[in-house]
């Protein structure tokens, strides 16, 4: 298998690389490291499953690098079945590191759509799943649609999510508007999966952010998601804070409920206790 891997990668890029690490991490498929002579080694997904789509991933990456200044790993090949991209070095991060993703974060929050409106070009993925982009020029709806109730309904039809937290879902999606503020909302490019697994350090510095699962968003939705396993310090909000203001009341509610989004993709993913914390959300917002 190794050996068909080796060839169909010489094929495609013009050299065989010397040989192929397996590495760990990867939500779909298998991930290599390709040892490459006299030029850059490279990270390597291979997806064998029936219906591939690492050429999402691919053109996510792409776009990031492209548009933007985040870090990113540079693409060389992208087809749904096969993701090759520059490997990265890293090195156990110093406290300061948290503040260039904040710098990081920040001014990839800065760049908006030029429509202005939610969502993106085409649909795009968070750990496999599918995440529909149809742009709203309206991030209530688009948030309560496209991401609450799409994953909602996703993870109750793969049955991890009981009809009776479906319904009160759906509850909840009706009464946004007494947290979300349509008029105050605007859309930023966000990488969509900041979480310790996705970002890569290298001392003081962030040495790349890997697996987007990019659309335009409130940049809100993103911050939420850092703090729902822990992935920065307190110093990465308060330098956020220093570049783009946290408009009050997003830690004492907003952010508990845009990671629904992200507890909603655990539970259609492992189903388990991560149902009982969408559940625990429920109630703190009297649902």
């Amino acid at each position: 298998m190794a050996e068909d891997l080796l060839d169909t990668l010489e094929a495609a890029l013009g050299r065989r690389p010397i040989s192929l690490e397996p590495l760990a991490g990867g939500c779909v498929g298998e991930v290599y490291r390709a040892r490459v002579e006299a030029g850059r080694d490279l990270v390597v997904k291979v997806d064998r499953g029936a219906s591939p789509r690492l050429d999402v991933e691919g053109a996510m990456l792409a776009h990031l690098g492209a548009h933007s200044d985040l870090p990113v790993p540079g693409v060389v090949l992208a087809r749904p079945d096969l993701l090759a991209m520059e490997f990265v070095e890293t090195a156990p991060a110093t406290p300061r590191a948290d503040l260039h993703a904040a710098d990081c974060l920040a001014a990839l929050h800065d760049i908006a759509p030029p429509t202005g409106r939610f969502g993106f070009g085409f649909d795009t993925l968070i750990g496999g799943l599918h995440q529909p982009n149809a742009e709203s020029a309206s991030w209530l709806a688009f948030f309560r649609d496209r991401r609450l109730l799409a994953m909602a309904h996703a993870a109750h039809d793969a049955g991890r999510l009981p009809a009776r937290v479906l319904t009160r879902l759906e509850t909840l999606g009706a009464r946004l508007d007494r947290w979300i503020d349509d008029a105050s909302a605007s859309a930023s490019l966000i990488h969509g999966d900041v979480w310790g697994g996705n970002v890569l350090t290298s001392g003081d510095r962030v040495a790349a952010f890997i697996d987007p699962a990019i659309y335009h968003a409130d940049a809100e939705i993103e911050l939420a998601f850092t703090t729902l396993f822990s992935t920065f310090s307190p110093a990465f909000y308060d330098r956020y804070a220093e570049r783009r203001p946290i408009a009050e009341g997003f830690f004492e509610q907003r952010r508990d409920l845009y990671n629904l989004y992200p507890l909603l993709v655990h539970v259609r993913l492992f189903g388990g206790s991560y149902v009982a914390s969408v559940e625990n959300t429920l109630r703190r917002f009297g649902v």
